[in-house]
């Protein structure tokens, strides 16, 4: 049966969102020439740089310039200056300085104030009285206290130990300026101010700013609560329930009731995320672009509300005031995750074991899946070719790899394992921009770049822009017809197939088991509702269901198909309310089988095993399996047959175990996930071997075939139950790793329906094939693939 997803109540909070392109935001940069190349410091450099101070909206009264230590010993600075000149000036202005930064600190000099009002600045850790250009100029660190007297090359200079070059028209700096500064913005060094490749461009954010002094250290907030201090290097937020102020960043998407923001000048920690959610409740008044300081309460709110409890949290600011800053500032780049940038890990979902992953320590983004996402919590991100190992689902969402990713299957998707469940995968989510159709084994070519959400017990990538597709050309798979006197039987989950489907679906159904499947002797069909489907009206039978199946498969050009099965107690089997599905045996008797009719078992009559004289027999044909058992509660009930094959007797038992519904999230709350649901498909599976273990017991070269949708994977204990004692061969199992899979879910390639045989049948010839049809495609008749065992029984 489906897992069927939670109602999508979420996505009124911060859905139909739309988000300006980074090119359509951007300021445009002009590339001056670089200086000639020099060494990067190992240690002090020039962290920020602001020359609106007291100017028109200024924030902040003063000029200044910051310097920060990311070398690993103090620097004493003593007798060394800071050096100003306008953008294309040769006249240096001095600003001298004393004493000593510490590894990890800031060293805030204070210049000149405007002519305007604004907030004073933390404690200078020295001052000088040079007036800056709001929007472009020259700020250098000098060893000495000799006035430069350059225009360009300054940064080769004797004794100039940094070089930052703000403006288009500054015509000296380190590789290309940094962009345009203005009264209300400021060029902040990336990573806390431990970024230094030698290009200010490349280096350095235009931001709001943000001034940081010597009691400021590793990266630390100084004039104020930076993202990365509201996000910290955990699961949920260290700051959670406090409010934080002027919290600087540069809006990336914008919706009805709140936005996303990301610092632009991130710390150097990998493990703390730069961007956060803000919710307004209502319109925000922000637009993609905007650089903004915002006031608010520090939250974790949790997706799914009181039904969501097993979903993590996502950190969020609420009760926000917001400052629009400046307008068109240029989007954060996206961080890429993959080969060449971030790899997430490739087997570990997450290491805490026994409980709550918000009371747990140990944050661990190198090797635990869940924490990688949630240090990228809220932030751009971008994978390059993306691989596609899901289809496009009925919400917009499509599963994705990055490229090199294993273990792939043979069709492209990527293969669920005991020990991996697949950290790497996230799905893409269509809330901010439409998601086209995708196939497994698509690559979403080029770079597909979103905003990272959670919902729904997933990490999601919420695209500002929709992906392209390449193809992978894959397509529906068919089988080999048997061959004369092979028995084929088949299983198929038919996705509550009822009366009132539309036309198209019988159609389609019946050209897969007569073209896809070609036409087995045997198809045990799941999820045959009765005569009107989900209507909750006491009805169960199903004889319409069938004839419209039936009357389909032959207009089909396939063989006339009997049927037999059981109509269950109303109510009593669980599955979609109303729709009372249930396993029935569908036929064909002109290649040699027939039906074995022992009349009289009703919905709730147990069959038995008969001894006659040592050959094994049904008490009832069809008949249910233990019905009254507990293990079958709300669940359905197997339905067992006798059929003969040329008058030899096959004994066949048709499955649907209790689905998964009610285990928890893999990327979840509580880890490991708790699957309770286990519990009754472990029970289930024990009494269905008990039965084959009572026939097998008569006659131990009898002809039995177990099949079904048994709802868990062929490493599962459920799988062990059939097969313990060798009595059973599952074949899921016998297959190579790439092929073991039926169904696909969040883009776990996977194991849920099986084909068990008798020892004899599995010392016979046969053949085995997995049929995909459905899975992997987002046109889908079922969720489900069938199979089918080809048998030469002599």
């Amino acid at each position: 049966m489906p897992r069927t997803p939670m109602p999508r109540t979420d996505r009124a909070r911060i859905r139909t969102l739309a988000v300006a392109s980074a090119a359509a935001v951007a300021g445009a940069l002009l590339a001056l020439p670089a200086t000639t190349a020099r060494a990067v410091s190992p240690d002090v450099v020039i962290s920020q740089v602001y020359g609106g101070g007291g100017n028109s909206g200024a924030p902040y009264a003063n000029d200044f310039i910051e310097l920060y230590n990311r070398g690993t010993a103090p620097v004493t600075v003593t007798g060394w200056t800071v050096q100003y000149a306008s953008a294309g000036g040769s006249s240096w202005s001095r600003t001298t300085l004393a004493g000593t930064i510490a590894p990890g600190a800031y060293y805030l000099v204070q210049e000149a104030a405007g002519a305007g009002t604004g907030s004073a600045l933390p404690a200078p850790d020295a001052t000088g009285t040079t007036a800056m250009g709001a929007t472009s100029g020259k700020v250098a660190l000098v060893t000495n206290g000799t006035a430069l007297t350059c225009s360009s090359g300054c940064a080769t200079q004797p004794g100039v130990k940094d070089l930052v070059g703000y403006g288009s028209s500054a015509s000296s700096s380190e590789g290309s300026p940094t962009g345009n500064l203005s009264n209300t913005t400021a060029a902040l060094r990336a990573g806390g101010g431990a970024t230094d490749t030698d290009g200010n461009a490349a280096d350095f954010a235009v931001t709001a700013p943000a001034p940081r002094n010597s009691a400021s250290t590793g990266g630390g907030s100084g004039g104020g609560t930076r993202i990365h201090d509201v996000q910290g290097a955990a699961r949920t937020s260290p700051l959670a329930g406090r409010t934080v102020s002027a919290v600087p960043g540069v809006v990336t998407a914008v919706g009805p009731a709140g936005f996303w923001y990301q610092d632009p000048a991130p710390d150097a920690d990998p493990a703390t995320s730069e961007a956060v959610y803000v919710y307004t409740a209502s319109a925000p008044g922000v637009t993609a672009g905007d650089s903004v300081k915002v006031n608010g309460t520090v939250g974790e709110y949790r997706p799914g509300g009181t039904g969501g409890t097993t979903n993590l949290t996502v950190t969020e600011l609420t009760g926000p005031s917001v400052t629009i800053v400046a307008h068109n500032a240029p989007l954060p780049a996206p961080t890429p995750v993959g080969t060449g940038g971030r790899v997430p890990p490739a087997a570990v979902i997450s290491g805490v074991t026994g409980g709550d992953v918000e009371t747990a320590g140990s944050f661990r983004p190198a090797t635990d899946g869940l924490d990688f996402w949630e240090s990228l919590e809220g932030m751009r991100v971008e994978l390059d070719d993306a691989a596609v190992v899901g289809p496009t689902s009925t919400y917009g969402e499509i599963p994705v790899v990055p490229q090199g990713s294993t273990t792939r299957t043979a069709r492209g998707g990527i293969l669920l394992q005991a020990n991996d469940a697949n950290p790497e995968r996230v799905l893409l989510d269509d809330v901010l921009a439409p998601t086209p159709a995708a196939t497994v084994g698509d690559t979403l070519t080029g770079a597909t770049v979103g905003v990272l959400d959670y919902s729904f017990g997933n990490f999601k990538l919420l695209v500002t822009a929709t992906p392209a597709v390449s193809p992978g050309g894959l397509a529906p798979e068919t089988t080999t017809a048997p061959a004369a006197g092979e028995l084929a039987a088949a299983t198929f989950n038919v996705e509550n197939l009822a009366p009132g489907d539309p036309q198209s679906k019988f159609d389609g159904l019946a050209a897969g088991i007569v073209s896809n499947l070609r036409s087995p002797d045997l198809v045990a069909l799941e999820e045959i509702q009765d005569n009107n489907g989900a209507t909750d009206n006491g009805v169960v039978a199903a004889d319409q269901t069938l004839a419209k199946l039936t009357t389909a498969i032959t207009a089909a050009g396939g063989p006339a198909y009997s049927y037999r099965q059981i109509n269950p107690v109303d109510g009593q089997d669980g599955g979609q309310p109303g729709g009372n599905i249930r396993q029935v045996f569908l036929y064909r008797t002109d290649r040699g089988l027939s039906f074995t009719d022992r009349p009289g078992a009703g919905s709730t009559t147990a069959d038995s095993v008969v001894d006659d004289a040592g050959t094994p027999a049904l008490a009832y044909s069809p008949g249910r399996i233990d019905p009254g058992n507990s293990a079958f509660d709300a669940s359905r009930k197997p339905l067992a047959g006798e059929f003969r094959w040329h008058g030899k007797p096959v004994f066949v038992i048709a499955n649907h175990f209790n689905s998964k519904g009610g285990d928890q999230p893999l990327f979840g709350r509580y880890q490991q996930p708790a699957r309770p649901s286990e519990t009754q498909r472990n029970a289930q599976a024990t009494a269905v071997k008990s039965f084959t273990d009572r026939i097998l017991a008569v006659d131990p070269n009898a002809s039995v075939i177990v099949l079904g949708d048994l709802n868990d994977f062929e490493f599962s204990r459920t799988a062990d139950l059939l097969t313990v004692g060798g009595s059973l061969v599952d074949l899921p199992r016998t297959l190579p790793p790439g092929e073991r899979y039926t169904y696909v879910y969040e883009g776990n390639s996977q194991v849920l329906d099986h084909i068990l045989i008798s020892g004899a049948l599995a010392a016979l010839p046969y053949g085995y094939d997995i049929v995909h049809l459905n899975s992997e495609f987002p046109a889908q008749l079922s969720d489900h693939d069938p199979q089918v065992v080809r048998i030469p029984l002599p």
